[in-house]
Order: structure tokens, then sequence, then C-alpha cells
């Protein structure tokens, strides 16, 4: 088991290279430079102004030039400064906006993980039944709607129309006069709607995982041995099938950290939270080369690491594997 994980580490690094390559890449693809938008709407920026700049910010070298310089900094865990106008470590910006977006995705995946197990299980448990066809509306329902539109519509609904949850923010006008509990209270109430939007989709998909796990192993022979032995339905699914029906759901969990990842560019805009994803936006908005690749490579990180836990909680519930 240590053996695999050692090698699972070791693989990360190239793939993070690879990661930061083709984004690179990418990025300087897209029309238009950062200089562009300190220039066009300045009417005394001259032709030698902008080329100044592109020298500064190290845009009139080849593309392969400028990723060799990037990566060589990236060793020192130096991402550079940021073309905004407030030229701050990139390192700086991001480390004040990652707490948050960590937090919204733990949080999405506790509540997706807390919902859509249960619903899985009894839904296979009672297949066909009023409650199974009930989720499988809501499944579909989950699957069609966009995170972005369902998340305007509760703004609509429960915020601006009925006052029940804050549209935007982490925390309301006031916030530092109010006692620990009710700060305590204020993110919470900030937080309810972000972090359903965010974990909504992932409820169904994992519920339906859960639910097809489990049909295929409770018709295992097991399964019936376990019945004829005389033990409660408690016991023959809790402890034997359901172990069992956990494994491709861990997997699914570790790839789907990169879409709650993305995912959060779209709430965090949508609802105006300061967090990772937001701060992404607006530096694709500024063509902020330095703060994208920053952010990037952060989230290519975080979610190698999602994988990897991913791999390590495979391998307990799977004892063959720890074995191996």
């Amino acid at each position: 088991m240590l053996i695999y994980l050692v090698k699972r580490l070791l693989m990360m690094l190239p793939m993070l290279i690879g990661i930061t390559l083709i984004s690179f890449v990418v990025i300087h693809l897209a029309p238009g430079e950062p200089t562009d938008l300190q220039t066009d709407l300045n009417p005394k920026a001259s032709a030698e102004m902008r080329e100044r700049l592109r020298e500064r910010y190290d845009l009139d070298k080849p593309l392969p030039v400028q990723y060799g310089i990037w990566l060589s900094r990236l060793v020192r865990l130096d991402f550079g400064e940021s073309f905004a106008l407030d030229h701050r470590p990139v390192l700086d910006k991001v480390a004040e906006r990652l707490p948050v977006t960590i937090m919204i995705n733990v949080l999405s995946i506790l509540v997706i993980l807390a919902v859509s197990i249960p619903i899985g299980i009894l839904s296979a448990v009672r297949r066909n039944s009023l409650f199974d066809r009930s989720t499988t509306i809501f499944v579909f329902i989950g699957f069609a709607m966009p995170s972005f539109w369902l998340a305007l519509l509760l703004m609509d609904y429960l915020g601006v129309r009925f006052g029940l949850f804050p549209i935007a923010g982490l925390k309301s006008i006031g916030h530092e006069y109010l006692s620990l509990a009710g700060q305590l209270w204020d993110y919470v109430h900030h937080l309810i709607l972000p972090v359903f939007v965010s974990a909504f989709g992932g409820l169904a998909g994992f519920s339906r995982y859960m639910r097809s796990n489990m049909l295929e192993v409770i018709r295992q022979d097991y399964i019936l041995t376990a019945r004829a032995k005389g033990l409660s339905e408690r016991q023959v699914i809790g402890k034997h099938a359901l172990r069992n029906a956990l494994l491709p759901v861990i997997t699914i969990l570790g790839l789907s950290v990169p879409g709650l990842i993305g995912g959060s560019v779209i709430f965090e805009t949508i609802f105006a939270i300061p967090g990772m994803g937001k701060l992404f936006y607006d530096g694709v908005m500024m063509r902020d080369y330095p703060l994208i690749m920053g952010i990037l490579v952060i989230g290519a990180f975080l979610t190698l690491v999602g994988n990897l836990l991913a791999d390590i909680g495979y391998a307990i519930a799977d004892p063959r594997i720890r074995r191996g």
C-alpha cells in the first residue's frame, strides 16, 4: 500500500507540469493581451509605452521562453505579480480567497454524501416504490437544470421576493457588531444558497450511482448467504452490501473534484462570493496571465490531491488493495 501511494505521488509531478503547459498555451492563444486593457482606453498611450509594457511582462519573448521563465518561478513557489493595477503577488491574492472556495466545496461534498448515499440505498432496497420513482424524477431535474439558472431562480424567489436568504457576499452589513453566535449564523445564512446550488447537481448524480451499485451488490450470492444465515436486513445492507457498493462512488467522488472547483467560478460570480472562482473570473476578464495560471495550478493540485484521497478511500473500503 505504501509503495502504491509513493508511486501515485511521483506521478502527480509530471501530470501537474503537463496541465500547466497546456493551460499556458491555451491562455496565450486567446486574442488580445493584458497591455491592451491598459493602453486602448488611454489616449496618451504611445506605441513605445505599449512596447515597454510588453517587455515588462515578458510578452515580447517567444512563448516557450515565457513558459520557461514562469516555470522557473513556480519551482520557487513564486507565482509572479498580478497584471492588475495593484501589482500584488498572485500567491497573496489566492491565499485570501482559497479558504472560502475550499470551505464551500467541502461543505458541498459533505452535503452530497450525507444526502445521496441514504437516498441511493433506500431507492435500491425499495426498488420501484413511490420513493424510488420520486427520487428518479428528482434526479432527472437535477441533471437537466443548469446551475446558473437554478442560482438565479433561488435568488429571485428566496432572496428578493420572500427575503429568506441573502443573495450576495458572505456577511451582512454590521457583521462585526454581532455576537460570536450571531456572526456564525450570519455566515451560515449566507452560505445556504451557494452550497445548495453547488451540491444540487452532485446530489442527483451520486444518488443514481449509489442506487445502481447497491442494486448490483444485493444480487450477489454472498448477500443471499448472509440473509440465509439469519442476519437482519440492517446488518446485510449496512455491513455487507454498503462497503462494496461504496467503491465506485469513492472513485466518482475523486473525479468530481474538478467539477466542483470549476463550478465555483459560476456560483461565486453569481452570488458575489469573494472566493477563488470569482478571482479567476476577474482575472480572465482582465487577461491577468499570472493570476490565471496561479489559480489553474492550485486548482489542478487540489484535483490531483482529491484523486489521491479517493484512491486512499478506495483502499480503506477494499482490503484487497491494502494487502496488494
